[in-house]
């Protein structure tokens, strides 16, 4: 079932102590753009029009920019690397998009480092420098387009890894009160593909996270479908006999390529629906009709199935209305097939038809209901998870 997340109006905060600074001299207006066009904000490069566009280029930004928010009572959205977010075609809100950058060394020992990573920076650039310094952990994330910032709402995955296998803590502003908050790991109610800031989608702005990742180079996990093979290739290649973490970012860079369309040469967002997980008795009764179904067990009662697997074996691959349409080589994406640069780019209500084609299919051939992995955005700013 959706749930919908009304984004609040923001009103001054009374508390004198929720903001850690408020310039006298700053102005919001230096680093705002007014009737900004968002389409090169998202990657599935949907037509969006948004009432105001504020760049926040340092951390500091971020108080004096929702206390003059607040004083104007204006509804805002924070977009991050827009990669996995449906926006509307009209946007009446604020857009709040995070630039800031840098990593940090917390601490370090013979076994591992502790880093924190400011929101702005890219994610798979993050993974490729992590690793090329002897850091690991992340390798199995690589090529996830978007922002650090962004990560932990979706608590991204790919590959057998999620984030909140090696998140330690994040620092986040919370809106609604205007005030800083630090979350350890456990605070973050991470599930599958979700989140605390997912659940509270709107109210959340995260700067930094933190992250925990060891020096062990034999230490990979490479059980995830072709990985393992094309890793040990790569290795061989270097005349090495055993995979390191590098071997298996590389392995994924080269799988993911492989598979799925560049947002900058085909727009999409990845993954649009979530692995659907099912009673082991349900998949049982599904085998009998569909021998080759792909699922992974998920505890001891239920699986995951393979929502791509599902999508293809339904006769959809390469096919929608258009002009959104799944991918030709991987049934689980979605891609925008019209010209971005035209004067009737493709919007919200193309991809609603193709997701509900699918989702009507699936469900009467499978009897299994995909859910939506990105977020849904309406005109007011308010989010359907």
């Amino acid at each position: 079932m959706s749930t919908f997340h009304q984004t609040p109006r923001l009103q001054a905060s009374a508390d004198s102590n929720a903001l850690s600074s408020n310039p006298t001299n700053f102005d919001i207006d230096e680093i705002s753009t007014l009737g900004a066009d968002l389409i090169h904000h998202n990657t599935m490069r949907l037509a969006c029009q948004a009432d105001r566009l504020i760049n926040l280029g340092k951390e500091s930004d971020i108080a004096p920019t929702i206390t003059q928010l607040a004083q104007m009572e204006l509804p805002i959205f924070v977009l991050s690397g827009g990669s996995n977010v449906i926006l509307p075609k009209v946007l009446n809100a604020t857009v709040l998009h995070p630039t800031y950058k840098g990593i940090n060394i917390l601490s370090e020992d013979e076994d591992g480092i502790n880093i924190e990573v400011m929101g702005g920076e890219n994610w798979h650039e993050l993974v490729v420098y992590t690793v090329n310094q002897g850091w690991y952990g992340l390798e199995n994330l690589a090529l996830i387009p978007g922002l650090v910032g962004a990560s932990p709402v979706q608590n991204i995955g790919a590959y057998g890894v999620q984030l909140e296998d090696c998140m330690t803590h994040l620092k986040a502003f919370h809106i609604p009160t205007q005030s800083w908050h630090q979350f350890q790991k456990a605070e973050c109610q991470f599930e599958y593909r979700d989140s605390k800031f997912k659940q509270e989608a709107g109210q959340w702005l995260i700067t930094r996270v933190g992250f925990r990742l060891h020096k062990d180079a034999s230490k990979v996990n490479a059980n995830y479908g072709d990985v393992s093979a094309l890793a040990l290739t790569l290795a061989k290649a270097e005349q090495r006999s055993v995979a390191t973490p590098i071997d298996v970012m590389k392995a994924i860079i080269e799988i993911r390529q492989s598979k799925l369309p560049d947002p900058q040469h085909l727009p999409n967002c990845g993954s649009f629906f979530k692995n659907p997980i099912i009673s082991n008795e349900q998949f049982a009764t599904l085998q009998t009709q569909y021998p080759n179904i792909v699922g992974y067990a998920v505890g001891d009662k239920h699986t995951k199935v393979a929502a791509g697997w599902l999508i293809d074996n339904a006769g959809l691959k390469g096919k929608g209305i258009a002009p959104i349409l799944t991918h030709a080589k991987q049934a689980l994406v979605l891609v925008n097939h019209s010209d971005v640069d035209s004067v009737s780019p493709a919007s919200q209500q193309d991809i609603l038809a193709t997701q509900r084609l699918i989702q009507q299919t699936i469900h009467d051939q499978f009897g299994i209901d995909l859910e939506r992995e990105p977020v849904w955005v309406d005109d007011q700013a308010s989010y359907n998870s």
